[in-house]
């Protein structure tokens, strides 16, 4: 039962980072984007190096014990592809209102943590947006539906980051030190989502206190997505959980690690970053990956 408390806090851990990256919005003098670049490369090199080289392997492992060489490589081939499928209807289902990972302006984000900052003149970037501040968006809708865009960001944020949490705690139950570099990995790339769900409800009601709760509660659906699927799990199979069944999971954990990386990680990080800052990122993760499991032998 151990393991399980810290495979739940782990996950815990990992989707409360959307409250760091809400606290950077609200607290910082400025947001250091390089950083958040190379922070982003590094999450998606920790996640592409363990899921090939860490939980395919676990997943092939045990799935070749159960059904023989040649069934159970071709199972967790499909359990690989059935996760990137999984989490890529997810995406299509449930879009964000925005893209939960976008930069937003030092314009946009310095009025939430001064209140002596002027609000960015939203009517000017769209009349003219060719002119506008990198990366600056229109905001000047109503509240109402401003506020519906950043209530629907952390909403859809949210139900992403169910299969997050999933990840987070099976890879910590199997192998607590590869949950510890997942939970890490995870947590650097939710920092910008906190961001990108408190600028449009700040802008909506003035008021900080509540775009800072539901950036936090949108990370909250990672620990509830891993209660769940862990109650069904055990609801269903009793007991502890069959290593056929942990090795179909955790091929379709590496599909979903995968898709992140490649379809959410890598382009925020190249948006944050400027020239190899990404690259650098990615390669620093896949070394310190590397490095820790190869320390763990």
């Amino acid at each position: 039962m151990g393991d399980v408390w810290i495979a739940l806090a782990l996950t815990v851990f990992a989707g409360m980072a959307t409250s760091i990256g809400s606290a950077i919005a609200f607290f910082a003098k400025r947001t250091n984007y390089r950083f958040l670049s190379v922070a982003t490369g590094f999450s998606a090199g920790v996640m592409l190096y363990v899921s090939f080289v860490e939980i395919f392997v676990k997943g092939t492992d045990s799935l070749v014990d159960a059904y023989g060489p040649y069934w159970g490589h071709w199972i967790n081939a499909a359990s690989f592809f059935g996760g990137i499928l999984l989490i890529g209807i997810i995406d299509v289902l449930i879009p964000s209102a925005s893209n939960p990972h976008e930069t937003h302006t030092e314009q946009e984000t310095t009025p939430l943590h001064d209140d002596s900052a002027p609000l960015p003149d939203f009517d000017a970037i769209a009349a003219d947006p060719a002119h506008a501040a990198a990366g600056a968006h229109d905001h000047r809708v109503d509240d109402a539906k401003l506020l519906r865009m950043g209530m629907f960001t952390a909403l859809a944020i949210g139900i992403h980051n169910f299969p997050e949490g999933l990840v987070t705690f099976l890879a910590a139950l199997e192998d607590p030190s590869v949950g510890v570099a997942i939970a890490i990995a995870i947590a650097l790339h939710n920092i910008p989502e906190g961001i990108s769900v408190s600028v449009p409800i700040f802008y909506a009601t003035g008021n900080r206190k509540k775009a800072f709760i539901y950036s936090s509660l949108s990370g909250l659906a990672e620990p509830v997505g891993a209660v769940i699927a862990y109650v069904v799990l055990r609801s269903f199979l009793g007991g502890e959980i069959p290593p056929l069944v942990m090795g179909a999971l955790f091929g379709g954990v590496g599909g979903i690690m995968v898709y992140i990386s490649l379809d959410e990680l890598l382009p925020t990080s190249r948006a944050y970053g400027k020239g190899h800052d990404s690259l650098f990122g990615l390669v620093a993760g896949m070394a310190v990956m590397a490095l820790s499991l190869l320390l763990m032998k």
